[in-house]
């Protein structure tokens, strides 16, 4: 009987398809990369990028990604509308947006900084030679980073379009008279949607399968060799982030970092194959409302966190940015270090308005710092992807954390729904 559960249990096939995927991609490669279609397809639907590669395992994990976020924008429409109306109390929905905001901009801005301090112990830029590197293109980065603009953001992440129209909606409900009729046909929506994703969420093991072959598959395991010591230092870090600062403030609001992540496994798995945190978005919300967060909570804090709480995104790019001093011998003052902190902490807020957004950005770090070659972003694009993976991940947990201690914070807990 056992055994029966485990076969029928999603989260063991997500893990199954990601050892399959690597197995796939490192003897297989010619299969991984094989092209089903001529060039990349790109569709702009409702506000969602629906793109796949033409290899065989861009199109699994492409397709897969693409269902996910057509689910996004609507889920947060009906989440934050609902729970604004259903809050009652629109200065209380201005107090957990304000106190969502700055607990976003303190958090990443320990993350820069623990970056810096692991990156500055450790060195991992030390005795690496730039000619064992493979490098690559990185002309479409410095362009996009050359011409961003908050302007451009806000008006190229429809995700921050719809938070901010799902906000003055909520709020425009609660003057309606005949509100009724229209909260009930939205909350019957809401039922809908989600059971339209959990049909979708079936085909997380073909989207892992083809994300982790397709990795493996072009840039092979040997492409890491060069680059391990980086590699390893910033899984560490992210580690350290996680299991220490989310862990205390866990702690804080009575909860347990383990038990947290054990109940998320699942999501965390499928962000693992896909190396994307919008692949799980909508279910940890799901989660998250499961686990006792209301939702008016969950609408505003988890959406506004996916573009301004990227706490593994702020790790990564102060590493990289002190690996890139190092690999060039390039000696950094603690004058210098605060001014990346300073310049990150507002660059990383647009990493998830821009295609290639953590390139992007570091792109645009580079040239207001003006002491570090630009060019030396090349050195990283073969290892990106591998590290990309850390970067969902931390990002993902970082916004549940947040959710969580806001939601506790502000009496929006129901404890007794709480499932381990």
């Amino acid at each position: 009987m056992k055994q029966l559960n485990i076969f029928q249990n999603l989260t063991f096939w997500v893990l199954l398809s990601i050892l399959l995927g690597v197995f796939v991609g490192h003897f297989t490669p010619d299969l991984a990369l094989f092209k089903v279609i001529e060039s990349k397809f790109s569709y702009n639907l409702l506000g969602a990028d629906l793109s796949f590669g033409p290899t065989l395992s861009e199109v699994f994990s492409g397709v897969f990604i693409s269902l996910v976020k057509l689910f996004i924008n609507p889920i947060i429409f009906l989440t934050i509308s609902l729970g604004i109306v259903n809050m009652g109390n629109l200065k209380k929905v201005g107090r957990v947006g304000g106190k969502a905001l700055l607990y976003f901009e303190v958090v990443t801005t320990i993350a820069l900084f623990i970056g810096l301090a692991v990156s500055t112990f450790i060195e991992p830029g030390i005795g690496v030679i730039r000619e064992d590197i493979a490098g690559g293109d990185i002309s479409k980065y410095t362009q996009k980073a050359a011409g961003f603009s908050w302007m451009g953001f806000l008006k190229e992440n429809f995700t921050v379009q719809v938070l901010g129209f799902s906000i003055f909606f909520g709020i425009f409900l609660n003057y309606v008279r005949g509100k009724a009729k229209m909260i009930a046909g939205m909350q019957q929506a809401s039922h809908w949607v989600f059971k339209g994703l959990k049909w979708v969420m079936y085909l997380a093991p073909l989207g892992a399968l083809g994300g982790m072959a397709f990795t493996i598959g072009k840039f092979g395991i040997h492409s890491l060799i060069p680059l391990a010591k980086l590699m390893l230092t910033v899984y560490v870090t992210m580690a350290i982030f996680v299991f220490v600062v989310l862990g205390l403030i866990m702690r804080n609001c009575g909860e347990r970092i383990w038990a947290f992540l054990g109940y998320i496994k699942h999501e965390l798995l499928v962000v693992l194959g896909t190396s994307s945190s919008e692949a799980a978005l909508p279910s940890l919300m799901h989660k998250l409302e499961k686990m006792g967060c209301s939702k008016s909570v969950v609408g505003l804090v988890v959406p506004a966190g996916y573009s301004f709480n990227l706490d593994g995104t702020s790790i990564y790019l102060s590493m990289a940015t002190l690996f890139l001093a190092q690999v060039y011998g390039v000696h950094l003052s603690w004058e210098q270090m605060l001014t990346i902190v300073g310049i990150l902490m507002v660059t990383s807020k647009g990493a998830a308005g821009v295609t290639g957004s953590g390139f992007v950005v570091l792109a645009s770090t580079l040239s207001a710092l003006q002491v570090i070659p630009v060019e030396g972003l090349a050195l990283l694009l073969g290892v990106d992807r591998f590290m990309s993976e850390a970067r969902a991940i931390t990002n993902f947990i970082g916004n549940g954390v947040a959710t969580v201690w806001i939601a506790k914070h502000e009496g929006e807990f129901e404890k007794e729904q709480s499932t381990n």
